[in-house]
């Protein structure tokens, strides 16, 4: 049986970060900057419709892990999928679904190991709790090996 990995936090490698909508344009206060902040009163909050996503794009590659999400209840992924841009690829290639409870606490969601580093992350929401679609954050950890 493998040793436990150590994990870290990756929000250091973190270039640029884009979602697909902010509940009603808000920014300042619903905007994707509120998904690594660390602070518990502020929320990445998306528009209505489906599917929803995050994408996260690394200075440079780095082996992904391990995601860490805190969603409001009833706002919550129902369907959910990881793509990734690996060493040497151009496009988005997915690599795992996963399928969060409708709670507020963090859940852990590990992802299999590709062999190969990311330079981007899409985290996918294709569904969602809410009738309209909506997905609300408090916090994304993406961890990786160190």
């Amino acid at each position: 049986m493998a040793a436990p990995m150590n994990l870290q936090s990756l929000s250091d490698k973190i270039v640029r970060t884009r979602v697909s909508s902010v509940l009603n344009k808000d920014v300042k206060q619903f905007g994707k900057k509120h998904l690594f902040d660390g602070d518990e009163e502020t929320c990445w909050n998306s528009d209505q419709g489906s599917p929803q996503w995050i994408v996260v794009e690394f200075s440079e590659s780095v082996p992904v892990s391990q995601l860490d999400i805190q969603f409001q209840g009833g706002f919550v992924g129902k369907t959910c999928w990881v793509e990734a841009i690996q060493s040497g690829q151009e496009s988005f290639v997915r690599l795992h679904s996963f399928f969060p409870q409708d709670i507020n606490q963090i859940q852990n969601f590990p992802l299999p190991d590709t062999g190969s580093s990311l330079s981007s992350l899409k985290i996918v929401f294709d569904s969602s709790t809410d009738f309209f679609g909506r997905i609300t954050i408090y916090k994304l950890e993406i961890l990786g090996a160190s």
